[in-house]
This record gives structure tokens, C-alpha cells and sequence, in this order.
């Protein structure tokens, strides 16, 4: 007598489990070529620091931690054939039992005002650029601040909803669970995510320690002007967008075109004076991002706005957020802008 016999569902190897995921991906693929599954590399489940401290925070929690285990095999065979990050906001696909897969929406409350302030606070001149605090590269103090249970970055239980168009009556069912930890699997691919499901801005937590660390180094140059670093040297030393045109960045190991001099221009050799050319407009980062974005009306991927702008990633998620706030731009899908 086998086990459907005796009213068990039939065992299904890990092996079969894969496959069956894998063929309804390709089938996904075809009908919808903007679907982003999580794959891992290995089977270790988060290898970052913002993947690694979203699980330890959802496994800290009583209320998640005898449940929470049931999604990582799910994740490590591949059942998580689409998983989008937004607002406050996480949907996904979860290959299940059946042949269509289950459909999960996790909510995430805002941040707290009041954590947010007491966060940048303590932030404050202990940042040293956006690029640093997306890669996880700060102090130890640094991530016990965002890690405090119910003080930190990071959503407790309270904050967290969820549902699965499965039968399961389970609190937390399997596919909710593995769709959690698909978020902690996405964020080391892209962990500015974390600051837009939560509703943050980092540009605005790196600010406030800009400005401390800035007056920092003015002190220590001994000199009274607070001209003395200017717009594009805080650029490129915090690693975020100041506005300031591309063609000023400065360059590594490039120096610095000489200014004109007042009152001086070039004579030809018959000594008529010539007058200068015409000034061309020149683009803010921001006002590039924008253009580029306008002019690919099915929508502009990060990998093509970091292709041609050579800005860092790190660097386009900070303006992208700030246009998408000012309602300039569309978030057409998941890392994927258009112009409004």
C-alpha cells in the first residue's frame, strides 16, 4: 500500500522538486520577460551584510523562528520564480505542489519617524559614503544600530503582513516563508531595496554625516574657507550625487583643467582678437539620468544607466529615488524607469 493510499501526499524528491521549478520558469519567461527569480549561488541563503541581518531578524522572533525554516529548502531548489521589492511592498511566485505557482504579497509598515531621527542621529559622522553603508562596509557599532530589535532599520513582526493564495491554513505557510527569505537572497544582489521597502532615504542617512565628516576634514586642512573642497571633490570622497555637471567630476589621476584667466584670450597669429565660443549647457548627473531615461520609452534598466553614464550603481539608485519621489520619472519594474 503506498503513502497516497494510506492519505499522504506522494514524496517528492529535491532532485524532482528543481525540475519541476525550473520548467515553470522557462514557461514564465516566455509569457513575461521582466520576472526576476532568486537564485542562489550555492546554498548558502544571504552573503551580504544587509541579506545576513534580514534573516537573523526574522529569525530572532519567536513568532517566526519555529515557521521561518520551512521556506529554505523551497528557496535552495528554486521555487521562488519571481520575487519584485517596492514600498512597502513584496510580491512573488512560489512553485508549490500544484502546477500553478502560489502567489504571496508581504507588507512592510514605513519606518518609524522617531526611529528614523534617533538612526541619523547616531549616524552621524560615523558614515563615510552611500556606497560604504550599501556594501555594509561600516563600523560594528554601525550595524548594531540597525540591527536594535524594534529601535533599528530592520521591521519587527508587528510591522510585517502577509498572504498566499495557497490552502495552507498554516500562519506562515511555506511559500510566505521562502518568499521571506528570498528578500534577504535579493538584497545581496541590491541592497538599496532595503531602504525602498522601508520607505528611507539614504541619501538623507549619509547627509548628516557628509556634512560632520566634511567640516571634519576643513578643521583638519587649517584653513578658514569652507570653499576649500568643493562639490565634486564631497562627490567622489561620500559617494553620493551632488549635481554637480559630469564634466567637472574629478578623474583619478587626471589633473584638473586650468581655468581661464580674466580678461585674457587667445589671439590668432595676425593678433585680431577673437571672440570666444558659445557656451554649451551643461547637464547636471541628475538632468543626464533624466535624458537618458526620456529617451527609451519602454523604459531604462539601471545596467543601461550605469553603461552610459558610468556613474556607480550605488550613485543611480540615490538619483532614481529622488526623481521617482518628485513624481519625474515611472518605476516601470523591478530596476527598470520611464519617463513621464
Amino acid at each position: 500500500m503506498s503513502a497516497r493510499d494510506w492519505g499522504y501526499p506522494r514524496y517528492v524528491s529535491v532532485a524532482e522538486k528543481k525540475a519541476t521549478a525550473a520548467k515553470k520558469l522557462q514557461q514564465l519567461v516566455k509569457q513575461n520577460p521582466g520576472i526576476r527569480p532568486v537564485v542562489l549561488q550555492g546554498q548558502t541563503l544571504a552573503r551580504t551584510w544587509w541579506g545576513k541581518g534580514w534573516n537573523k531578524n526574522l529569525e530572532r522572533y519567536a513568532d517566526y523562528t519555529n515557521r521561518i525554516g520551512r521556506g529554505r529548502s523551497y528557496l535552495r531548489h528554486g521555487a521562488v520564480l519571481d520575487l519584485k521589492i517596492e514600498a512597502g511592498l513584496v510580491t512573488a511566485l512560489v512553485q508549490g505542489s500544484r502546477t500553478k505557482p502560489y502567489e504571496v504579497r508581504i507588507r512592510i509598515k514605513p519606518l518609524a519617524k522617531t526611529n528614523w531621527e534617533a538612526i541619523r542621529k547616531q549616524c552621524a559622522g560615523k558614515l563615510a559614503s552611500l556606497p560604504d553603508l550599501l556594501t555594509g562596509k561600516f563600523s560594528k557599532e554601525m550595524g548594531e544600530i540597525f540591527l536594535s530589535e524594534g529601535k533599528g532599520l530592520f521591521p519587527t513582526p508587528k510591522e510585517i503582513a502577509f498572504d498566499c493564495s495557497c490552502p495552507d491554513w498554516a500562519l506562515m505557510c511555506k511559500h510566505v516563508a521562502a518568499a521571506l527569505y528570498g528578500i534577504g537572497a535579493r538584497l545581496d544582489e541590491e541592497p538599496a531595496l532595503f531602504f525602498t521597502l522601508r520607505r528611507v532615504d539614504t541619501e538623507e542617512l549619509v547627509a548628516r554625516a557628509v556634512r560632520d565628516n566634511a567640516g571634519e576634514l576643513l578643521a583638519r586642512s587649517k584653513k578658514k574657507s569652507a570653499r576649500v573642497i568643493d562639490a565634486a571633490d564631497l562627490s567622489n570622497i561620500f559617494g553620493i550625487d551632488l549635481d554637480q555637471p559630469p564634466e567637472f567630476a574629478a578623474k583619478p589621476g587626471i589633473a584638473a583643467a586650468p581655468r581661464p584667466v580674466a580678461g585674457k584670450t587667445a589671439r590668432p597669429a595676425g593678433g585680431k582678437k577673437q571672440p570666444p565660443p558659445p557656451e554649451k549647457p551643461v547637464k547636471t548627473d541628475t538632468e543626464l539620468v533624466m535624458e537618458i531615461i526620456g529617451e527609451n520609452r519602454t523604459g531604462t534598466t539601471v545596467a543601461m544607466l550605469e553603461e552610459q553614464t558610468g556613474f556607480s550603481r550605488a550613485k543611480i539608485y540615490g538619483i532614481t529615488s529622488r526623481l521617482r519621489r518628485q513624481d519625474r520619472i515611472a518605476y516601470v519594474a523591478q530596476g527598470i524607469y520611464a519617463g513621464i
